[in-house]
């Protein structure tokens, strides 16, 4: 069985929870991504994408020189261990909709990032099913 240790992308891109939407949006174009996990210290408090930026920060008026990650982000956030196998990782992308998990050691420090399509271009589980489930609109 294939461990996420084996395929998780280790060096992340954070951000913390006060820093403005520029920075993070800076950050995300420095690093061509579109997602970052936001950390108060060291400890994973959220998630925030582009468009997280943009639709709830930007569309909404939000200077972003001025309004915060935490103003915008996730704060729910699904993770993940190191040595969680690929199986149980796809199980948990389809179950919370979503596409990227943090990688979290025994302390919840991020010691990576998982993706979808990390899983499918580095080695060969079945992705179909989960993809399916985290297109499938929410009831």
């Amino acid at each position: 069985m294939t461990r996420i240790a084996d395929i998780m992308t280790r060096s992340v891109a954070v951000v913390q929870r006060d820093e403005t939407l520029q920075a993070a949006a800076l950050r995300m174009r420095e690093m061509d991504i579109g997602a970052m996990p936001v950390v108060d210290g060291k400890a994973l408090v959220g998630m925030v994408t582009d468009r997280d930026i943009a639709v709830r920060g930007v569309a909404d008026g939000m200077i972003p020189q001025e309004s915060l990650v935490s103003e915008v982000m996730t704060e729910e956030v699904r993770w993940c261990s190191a040595d969680d196998t690929v199986e149980q990782v796809l199980a948990e992308m389809g179950e919370a909709q979503v596409r990227r998990l943090a990688v979290l050691d025994a302390n919840r420090e991020i010691v990576g990032i998982v993706a979808l399509g990390d899983i499918a271009t580095r080695q060969s589980a079945h992705t179909d099913e989960a993809l399916r489930e985290i297109s499938a609109p929410e009831h």
